[in-house]
Order: C-alpha cells, then sequence, then structure tokens
C-alpha cells in the first residue's frame, strides 16, 4: 500500500511584513535582503495566530481540497519546531478543532525537513494497514522564536502552515533517503525556554541561532547528493521529474542546487520571495500552490526535498 495524496492546504498569518519594514527594526534595506535571500515579503503571527490555529487552517483546506470529512482521519502528524506548547501537543489541537475523534494524533520535530520526515512516517503505517487516511501538516510561527535585533536571522524566517492528505492506495510510488549529521548541529540551534538557567524570561539561547555561511554549504553540497543518491536508487533519470519542491531557506540555495544537478530552474519552482524561510511548512506550502494553480497532473513525478537543523536532510519521490 502507498499513501497517496488526495488533497493539500495551506493556511498563513493575514499580517505580511516586507523588507523595508524589517530596516525600521535592524540595519538593513531591501536591496541587500533580496540580493543575498530572495526574499520580499513574510507573513507574521498576531495574537491569536497561533501554530495550532494555522495547522488546523491548512488542515481544514486540505481535506475540502481532497474531499473528505475530519472523520474520515485516523492518522494527524504535525511537524514544528515552534508549539506554543509541550502538552497538549500541536496535532491533538488540531484533532480537537477539526473534529476527528477518530485520529491518533502526535508531533514530530525535525525543524525545516520536518514534513517530509512526518511524510516518510505517514507512509510507513499506510503501507502496513495500521491506518488508512492521514493528515501531515507543516506548521510554524517562527516570529516566536526570532531575534528581531539580530539582522542575520530575522530577515530570513516566516509563519505559515501547510498540509496533505493521504490515504493508501493498492498502487503508487514512493521512496525516499534521509540522513543526518548530528556532529554538526550547533551550527542550527534554538534552546528550550524551558531550562532553569534561563528562568522566566528565556536568554539569547533560546532565539533562533544560526551559522549561515556554514548552512549555506551544508544545503548546496548535500541536497543534490540526497536526490541524486534517490535517483539511482529508483532508476529514475533527472529529466524524468517534473517538479524539484525544495525546502525555500534561499533562493540562492535553490538555483545552487539546480546548477549542480544540471537541471531546467523551471522546474525549482520558487515562492520564498512571499513568505521567506517557514521551516517544516515551506514544503507543503510550495507544493499546495503548485496543485492549486493547475500546474500538478496525475502521473507525474516530484521530488520533494528538505534539509535544515539537526542538520539533517533528505529526498522523496512521489506519483503525484
Amino acid at each position: 500500500m502507498i499513501g497517496k495524496i488526495l488533497g493539500t492546504g495551506s493556511c498563513v498569518p493575514a499580517q505580511s511584513w516586507d523588507n523595508n519594514k524589517l530596516s525600521e527594526m535592524v540595519d538593513t534595506n531591501d536591496e541587500w535582503i533580496r540580493e543575498r535571500t530572495g526574499i520580499v515579503t513574510r507573513h507574521v503571527a498576531q495574537s491569536g495566530e497561533s501554530t495550532a490555529a494555522l495547522a488546523a487552517g491548512a488542515a481544514r483546506a486540505a481535506l475540502e481540497n481532497a474531499g473528505l470529512g475530519a472523520e474520515a482521519l485516523d492518522l494527524i502528524i504535525v511537524a514544528t519546531v515552534s508549539p506554543e506548547n509541550l502538552v497538549p501537543c500541536t496535532a491533538c489541537q488540531v484533532q480537537e478543532a477539526l473534529g476527528a475523534g477518530a485520529a491518533t494524533c502526535f508531533d514530530l520535530n525535525g525543524a525545516c525537513t520536518g514534513f517530509l520526515l512526518a511524510m516518510n512516517t505517514a507512509q510507513a503505517y499506510l503501507a502496513q494497514g495500521i491506518y488508512r487516511t492521514a493528515l501531515i501538516v507543516g506548521a510554524e510561527c517562527l516570529s516566536n522564536l526570532t531575534d528581531w535585533k539580530d539582522r542575520s536571522t530575522c530577515i530570513l524566517f516566516g509563519d505559515g502552515a501547510g498540509a496533505a492528505v493521504l490515504q493508501a492506495q493498492p498502487k503508487g510510488r514512493y521512496a525516499q533517503v534521509t540522513h543526518s549529521e548530528g556532529d554538526r548541529g550547533a551550527v542550527l540551534t534554538c534552546a528550550s525556554r524551558n531550562r532553569r538557567e534561563f528562568g522566566e524570561t528565556g536568554g539569547p539561547e533560546t532565539f533562533l541561532r544560526m551559522d549561515g555561511g556554514e548552512v549555506f554549504k551544508f544545503a548546496v553540497s548535500r541536497v543534490p547528493r540526497v536526490i541524486a543518491e534517490l535517483l539511482e536508487k529508483e532508476a529514475v533519470a533527472l529529466e524524468e521529474i517534473d517538479y524539484f519542491v525544495l525546502h525555500q531557506a534561499n533562493a540562492r540555495i535553490v538555483a545552487a542546487v539546480a546548477k549542480r544537478l544540471g537541471g531546467d530552474p523551471e522546474r525549482f519552482p520558487l515562492n520564498i520571495a512571499e513568505y521567506g524561510n517557514t521551516s517544516s511548512a515551506s514544503i507543503p506550502i510550495l507544493l499546495d500552490e503548485l496543485n492549486r494553480a493547475g500546474k500538478l497532473r496525475r502521473g507525474m513525478k516530484l521530488i520533494l526535498a528538505g534539509f535544515g537543523g539537526g542538520l539533517s536532510y533528505g529526498a522523496s519521490l512521489i506519483v503525484w
């Protein structure tokens, strides 16, 4: 059995900050940000727009797109690094919001590779016949973890959620390759605010901290490598892939990956200009945009690829 994607959805905060807004907060400007990242705007959550609320919004849109009710779900996995609560988990909050009482729910923290890891997990459950219909969501309110006085990181991140509904089918194709390099984890960190030494207000370690140069080098070397590994494993030629749906961390990273693989840049879609880096939400938001724009047709081969904190990275092959 293979989990087939029946529907996709996304949800982002109404409030959008452009680069000029950030130039009022730190020493930066629109041209500098665009040139180095490709980001023009990012969505920033306001009061009431929690990670769980965004996840539920994306989930409702995905269920509607799939033509299913919440009662059909028997598994909900939410990938996030920015939940409002440790307990209950975000997936249980989504279950409550949807009224999906039959579903088993849990969260998964895989940072920017989180959505792929959630999909791998759901596929394993569906393949074994343990569950039949799964909802996977990548959702983040990274604005809660961003140091808005640090110009090296605050220009990068945004909030949002993306979701997909998978249902077990007797025929289809799904394959994946993932890797982690925990010895390099220090280049992208965010400590828990529950640590005793931080007290009630937390400390500087509780904001996202990143060595941008090291993350860039990691991404442009590992992502082409893992995609090539997956293609070789599955005996699929690069030319057979219709779209490469990559984590939207930096437009220059996506361009570098396309160049190293020798693929047509048009098959590497971008939406980072509007959303910035939304971590686990970036792949499903982009997938939903492609779906709703009518660019995905049944039988198309897609590569989804994520990379980031851990450090972890991976690629999945799906047939739409």
